[in-house]
């Protein structure tokens, strides 16, 4: 099953490496990465992945690291109408 993800994180050297690192840990394969500077200087890093696994067990890992700001999960819903969209 895909799940996205929306994250907003501090803006260090190291961060983009745990996330990834969290999500492969969590059985998660990531199929869609971009990333941005918001003006704030924080990093904005739209995430898609792809498990069977249920998205909420990487959100709560996710929402626990300390350089991650806010973890949101996109709705399967919006999923589609975006990729509709395009």
């Amino acid at each position: 099953m895909r799940h996205s993800l929306e994250l907003t994180m501090q803006q260090r050297p190291e961060v983009l490496e745990r996330v990834l690192r969290v999500t492969r840990h969590r059985g998660f394969t990531v199929t869609q990465l971009q990333m941005r500077i918001n003006e704030d200087a924080s990093l904005s890093l739209d995430i898609m992945v792809d498990a069977e696994r249920a998205i909420e067990l990487l959100s709560n890992q996710l929402n626990k690291l300390i350089d991650v700001t806010q973890c949101r999960v996109i709705p399967a819903a919006a999923l589609s109408h975006n990729v509709c969209a395009q």
